[in-house]
């Protein structure tokens, strides 16, 4: 790493950019690694492990940073900075995206989307496609082409002995099995190569609100419409405090519900649904837009930065029972309100995520009917237990009706939360792998899978 010292790629306290590069989306984490390598590309990245197993330093990969635990940031030890790598080329003749190991979501889209092109790519422009798509990669094209990990053709990996890899499906089918939701257990990926698909530029984002006392026959009426909604439409629902100018005065501050859903990927707004969720009931106020496809995918950037304070819980359903539709809408509560509460959502999947057959990839919820996250933020450190417990004690409530989580949504759950998000033969079989190409455990600043 002579080289990367020289030209100002190896950052330690004290060297001009080194607090920036630790600083991640959560604001909680303010760890300060020994050595932050900056990497230009697959060999730095090769050279960096090395480096870091030669001096017995604890390795953390940074993509963009929004694990919400910083996981990619290791205290005292050796954080692989990939933000450098954000290349995006794309071939739109041949309908292919690649996608350097630290690019950000909307350098995808932006590429890939002036030919007319894109693939499911989350919902935040300025998430790391590298977690995202290791983790199985859910965004609002998912129902209509699949999830990120399902439009993977190669991945180029670096693994803990520093070698470099071309994995695809003809070549290595265990280890591209792997990669396709596993998480960066396995190594680092440091370029993606994504199937495109041609995709319509404009999109339609409906919201419909009610007062939450208001809402559960509502929530009940959406969930039994999602079940034949088109490809296009994701389903959503929201509860939670808005001060939103689309919400009259009165109702800013207190506890709403919304129900809606996002059109994206198709021309032509679907007429029956829009109608049919107005008959759901008055809402006290609704909100009808419609954006470029760039813009929907900056619709839930955070202004803030990293500058808030974050935590959060999620869970997956295979159904939604009337009962959790309540305890959706109770947030952890006797009736719904409190103070410092987090805000929570369901996205529903389905469509051609389910379609993919379990088997072909470590991503293991594929029967999920709807995802729920409970999320809070906050910029005082004073009321970090008083908010984490809140978002525990929601989540808590909603579990007896879950069927799982999301690798990408995990926080703090440690190994029982691993077990949740892959079935048992999976999580053998990513067991085996990790033995395979990471005996060591090096990459274990992840939700980590120990080796067999």
């Amino acid at each position: 790493m002579t080289r990367a010292t020289a030209d100002g790629r190896l950052l330690v306290d004290g060297s001009p950019g080194y607090d920036q590069a630790r600083t991640v989306w959560n604001a909680m984490v303010d760890r300060r690694p020994r050595v932050i390598a900056r990497c230009a590309n697959a060999d730095d990245v090769a050279d960096a492990i090395r480096y870091g197993r030669e001096r017995d330093l604890e390795i953390g990969v940074r993509c963009g940073g929004h694990s919400v635990l910083g996981l990619c940031v290791p205290d005292g030890g050796l954080m692989i900075d990939l933000s450098a790598m954000g290349a995006v080329r794309v071939d739109p003749e041949r309908r292919r995206a690649w996608v350097q190991g630290g690019a950000l979501l909307g350098a995808l889209d932006r590429a890939a989307m002036e030919h007319g092109l894109t693939t499911t790519a989350g919902n935040v422009s300025h998430t790391g496609v590298g977690g995202l798509t290791l983790g199985g990669g859910m965004g609002w094209l998912a129902r209509r082409l699949g999830l990120s990990c399902d439009n993977v053709a190669s991945y180029e990996l670096i693994t803990a002995d520093g070698d470099k890899l071309h994995v695809d499906e003809a070549g290595n089918a265990e280890l591209f099995w792997g990669l396709r939701g596993g998480g960066g257990n396995i190594g680092v990926v440091t370029e993606f190569e994504f199937r495109l698909h041609p995709v319509a530029s404009r999109a339609q984002v409906v919201e419909l609100f009610f007062g939450i006392e208001d809402a559960a026959p509502v929530l009940r009426g959406w969930r039994d419409l999602n079940a034949s909604a088109p490809r296009a439409a994701t389903f959503t629902a929201w509860v939670g405090e808005s001060r939103s100018e689309i919400l009259p005065p009165r109702w800013r501050g207190r506890p709403v519900a919304s129900v809606g859903f996002v059109w994206a990927g198709e021309p032509e707004l679907d007429r029956r649904l829009l109608p049919e969720l107005r008959a759901l009931g008055r809402p006290v106020a609704e909100r009808v837009e419609e954006f470029s496809y760039l813009e929907l995918q900056r619709m839930d950037d955070t202004l803030e930065g990293h500058a808030l304070r974050r935590y959060w819980k999620g869970h997956y359903f295979r159904s939604l029972p009337d009962e959790a539709i309540d305890a959706f809408l109770l947030r952890g509560t006797p009736d719904g309100h409190g103070e410092r509460l987090p805000y929570a959502s369901l996205q529903a999947y389905g469509g051609a995520i389910a379609e993919v057959p379990d088997a072909d990839s470590a991503f293991s919820q594929r029967d999920a009917m709807f995802e729920f996250v409970a999320a809070a933020r906050w910029s005082d450190r004073a009321e970090d237990e008083q908010r984490m417990s809140a978002a525990r004690r929601y989540a808590a409530s909603l579990e007896p009706f879950a069927s799982g989580m999301y690798v990408n949504v995990l926080t703090d759950e440690g190994a029982a939360g691993v077990a949740r998000a892959y079935s048992p033969a999976k999580l053998g079989r990513l067991r085996a792998l990790k033995a395979a190409y990471d005996r060591d455990n090096v990459f274990h600043l992840n939700q980590n899978i120990d080796p067999a």
